[in-house]
């Protein structure tokens, strides 16, 4: 284990690219310690754990699928071994798929829920009394815009749209439950961000000409633009916001 003392130990999970790697970034200095997850691809993590110690965070990296009933608990233990706390989990991981009802099947539909939100519920359950004991404890799970936006002029995502909804439901129901120990619990909905050259894109290119075209700002969204909102509820500064859906898409849910 290395000591952090006095470092805030934050887990972000699905990190090796997109919002969850801007998050490590947004959050990496000499007072930060990061568990950065991702599901398989270990090098992508670790080219983002190398950019977050060259700017004085500790770093560490670990894999799981979340669709595993275990991988939440061994990220959370993961934490606490390497670092001796966790103050912070960031619930990113998860992916969009956007087969609709009559050709999404129940296997499909499973593993979203799996990912996105049971994913949620094991992390918050393994990581409860580690939370508590943090001075400022933090949970900010990653929405979407799908559990809100239903129009013919745009995509649906059927099983998205159900697991994101539900995350939703269930970090206002942690919020309710963990106010009483000073533990926060909110989701940042994103609309549509742009994706890593390298990374999948549920959208061709057509599709995101036309979802640029749906969003009042006229751009898409930046990994970044998400990661500062997180960051900030990460933060002592957001200690009094809780319970809360907060849309970062450039007006899409307007």
């Amino acid at each position: 284990m290395v000591s952090a003392p006095d470092r805030r130990t934050i887990l972000v999970t699905g990190a090796g690219s997109g919002i969850g790697a801007a998050v490590c970034r947004r959050l990496a200095g000499p007072d930060i310690a990061l568990l950065i997850h991702t599901g398989s691809r270990r090098d992508r993590a670790e080219a983002v754990a190398e950019a977050c110690r060259q700017r004085g965070a500790l770093c560490e990296v670990a894999l799981g699928d979340l669709a595993e009933p275990t991988t939440a608990r061994h990220l959370v233990a993961e934490a606490e071994r390497h670092f001796g706390r966790l103050d912070g989990v960031v619930a990113n991981a998860g992916f969009a798929d956007r087969r609709p009802i009559g050709v999404l099947d129940e296997a499909g539909f499973d593993r979203s829920t799996s990912v996105i939100l049971r994913g949620l519920f094991g992390l918050a359950t393994a990581a409860r009394s580690l939370l508590i004991q943090s001075e400022a404890g933090r949970i900010v799970a990653v929405s979407s815009f799908v559990a809100h936006v239903f129009r013919l002029d745009g995509d649906v995502f059927p099983a998205s749209a159900a697991a994101k909804a539900g995350l939703e439901g269930l970090a206002r129901s942690l919020a309710a439950q963990l106010a009483p120990d000073g533990v926060t619990v909110n989701c940042v909905a994103p609309g549509y961000v742009a994706k890593d050259a390298d990374s999948h894109a549920a959208l061709d290119e057509a599709g995101w000409r036309r979802a640029v075209g749906l969003i009042p700002l006229g751009r898409l969204g930046q990994p970044d633009d998400v990661a500062a909102l997180i960051a900030f509820l990460l933060r002592p500064e957001g200690g009094y916001i809780t319970g809360q859906v907060i849309h970062v898409d450039g007006g899409l849910t307007l």
